[in-house]
């Protein structure tokens, strides 16, 4: 039976995610689920999700000993004991998972983030793309209607390409109709899909340069399971990319629940 348990929530704006720990950092369940239009009633959910993946010791709770909220809808989360700003919660989510890197790319669903953490997994310097929707989820969502196919099959598609197209468009909706042009002039999809990788990770290079890039870098969000886009990431950083033992998206997620863990067993040695 478990004395102390604690959880980290990250409300996005199209998936919410929960991880569930023990006192020693263990852990114990997690969750993710697509957002709901109520962030309150996303983060129930999910952290419902997250008990029964726990199993029957912990499912049954009906309060955690330390609840941190974190994400695009923390504020809205009003059974969490704190809110931490998603970038401290991705980096302390990395650290755990590779306490090697020390530069992350965090495609969300709506922003695009470079972040410098140093070896405590605390942030050191940051910068956000967040006045345009290129680069994050929402884009890629929008580039696989544009090819009409699913996520997953664009994310393959650049991997077969003889050569890249440039896409010209730095603007996200004109680059969706930038392509859909292309697509109509008959010029060979992987060559497109190729150019449109190649733009995205051309852009997240230059926000790293801005925060400073050391080796080694990891990416955190949706679009890190996007292989065309790691390919070109790749090719484009020399640095090395270290993948994740975990989902990605569970980052942030990982990070709030060992915030609430170092806060709770702070608070009940006090």
């Amino acid at each position: 039976m478990y004395t102390q348990i604690f959880c980290g929530c990250d409300v996005g704006s199209t998936y919410g995610k929960a991880v569930i720990v023990n006192e020693n950092g263990e852990i114990l369940g997690r969750g993710m689920i697509r957002s709901r239009l109520n962030p309150e009633e996303t983060a129930r959910d999910v952290i419902d999700a997250a008990k029964q993946s726990a199993g029957d010791e912990v499912k049954g709770i009906d309060k955690f000993t330390y609840l941190v909220g974190t994400g695009y809808g923390r504020d809205l989360v009003p059974f969490a004991d704190i809110n931490i700003s998603e970038i401290s919660c991705h980096a302390m989510g990395v650290h755990l998972m590779a306490p090697t890197v020390r530069t992350i790319v965090d495609f969300g669903g709506q922003d695009l983030k470079g972040i410098s953490i140093d070896d405590k997994g605390l942030v050191m310097k940051f910068n956000m793309n967040e006045k345009c929707a290129a680069g994050t989820g929402r884009f890629f969502e929008g580039m696989a209607r544009a090819f009409n196919m699913s996520i997953d099959e664009f994310s393959l598609l650049s991997l077969s390409a003889e050569e890249e197209v440039p896409i010209t468009s730095q603007c996200s909706v004109f680059a969706e109709t930038e392509v859909i042009s292309m697509i109509a002039q008959k010029k060979r999809p992987e060559n497109i899909a190729l150019g449109v990788q190649a733009s995205v990770a051309r852009r997240c290079y230059s926000l790293l340069r801005s925060v400073g890039t050391k080796p080694d870098f990891a990416v955190t969000g949706g679009c890190a399971k996007n292989q065309g886009l790691m390919q070109c990431l790749k090719n484009i950083f020399n640095l090395k990319l270290v993948e994740l033992p975990m989902d990605p998206q569970l980052a942030g997620a990982l990070g709030a629940a060992e915030f609430a863990r170092v806060r709770g067993l702070a608070r009940k040695g006090d």
